[in-house]
C-alpha cells in the first residue's frame, strides 16, 4: 500500500514546523519544502526520523523546481494533502512599494500555491486529497504590508476556485488565515521593543496572539475526515481579530449618535 504523504512549503519556519509536526500525526511522511537548506536540517533534527521527515530544497516560484518537488513526493508515496505555508511580506506601505516587491510578493504568496497545486493535482485527485493555503488576516482587510496583503487575497480567492473545480474528483481546498503569530520574527520585535506583544494583545478578543501550534491544529482539522463535508472556506486563526475590536465597540457604545 502506497505511503501517504503530505508537502509542506516554507517547512523550515515556525509555523512550516508546526505543521508538519501535527500532519505526522496522520501521515506516513511529510515532504519539508524549503529554499533554506541548513534551516530545514535543523527542523529535521527537532521533528524526529528523517525517513519520515524528509527534506527537499527548492524555490517553489520555480516552474523547474516545482515539478522536481513533485517527483520527489510521488518517489515516496501518494500525496494526500498540499500545505502551501510558503510566504513573506516586505514593504509595510503602499507608497514604500516598489514594482519588484509588488511582483516578488504575489509570485511566492499566490503564484507559487497554484505552481505546486497544478504540480500535483493528479496525485491529489488520485487520493481525493486536501489543499491548505496559509492565507492571512491581511487577505481580508487592511492591516498594511499591501503586496503581501493582495496576494493573500488573491490566494483565498484561489482556495475556492480549487474547491469549486476540482471538488468533482473529491479534492477539498480551504485556507486558514492566521493573525499576528509568535514566531522568531515576532521575537525579534520584542527584542527591540519589550512591549510589543502587549501592544498587539489589546486588538485581539482573546487578548493574546497565535502560536504556531494554533495554526497547525487547524490545518490538521481541515486535511482530517472530520472536515470531510468543509471545501471552499477560510478559517480565521487570529485570537478574533476579525471579529471586531471591544474598545472601537465600547467608544462607539458611549457615543450620541443621531
Amino acid at each position: 500500500m502506497s505511503k501517504s504523504v503530505a508537502i509542506v512549503t516554507g517547512a523550515a519556519g515556525d509555523i512550516g514546523r508546526a505543521i508538519a509536526k501535527r500532519l505526522a500525526d496522520d501521515h506516513d511522511i511529510i515532504l519539508l519544502v524549503d529554499i533554506d537548506e541548513a534551516a530545514m536540517q535543523k527542523a529535521v533534527g527537532e521533528l524526529g526520523p528523517a525517513e519520515r521527515f524528509v527534506t527537499f530544497k527548492a524555490d517553489i516560484t520555480s516552474d523547474a523546481d516545482v515539478a522536481a518537488m513533485a517527483k520527489a513526493a510521488s518517489d515516496l508515496g501518494g500525496v494526500k494533502t498540499l500545505v502551501n505555508n510558503a510566504g513573506a511580506a516586505r514593504a509595510v506601505s503602499l507608497h514604500d512599494t516598489t514594482p519588484a516587491i509588488w511582483r516578488a510578493d504575489n509570485a511566492l504568496n499566490l503564484e507559487a500555491a497554484f505552481l505546486c497545486f497544478r504540480a500535483v493535482v493528479d496525485m491529489l485527485k488520485a487520493s481525493k486529497g486536501s489543499v491548505i493555503n496559509i492565507a492571512s488576516v491581511n487577505g481580508m482587510a487592511v492591516f498594511g504590508h499591501p503586496a503581501y496583503s493582495a496576494a493573500k487575497a488573491g490566494l483565498l480567492h484561489f482556495t475556492r476556485l480549487v474547491a469549486v473545480e476540482y471538488g468533482k474528483f473529491g479534492i477539498r481546498s480551504n485556507a486558514v488565515a492566521p493573525g499576528t503569530v509568535r514566531t522568531q520574527a515576532w521575537e525579534a520585535r520584542a527584542a527591540a521593543n519589550p512591549n510589543v506583544f502587549e501592544e498587539a494583545k489589546r486588538w485581539y478578543a482573546l487578548r493574546r496572539v497565535v502560536d504556531p501550534v494554533d495554526v497547525a491544529n487547524a490545518v490538521s482539522f481541515l486535511a482530517s475526515p472530520l472536515a470531510s463535508a468543509i471545501t471552499g472556506v477560510c478559517l480565521p486563526v487570529d485570537c478574533g481579530l476579525t471579529a471586531g475590536q471591544a474598545e472601537l465597540a465600547h467608544t462607539f457604545s458611549q457615543s450620541e449618535h443621531y
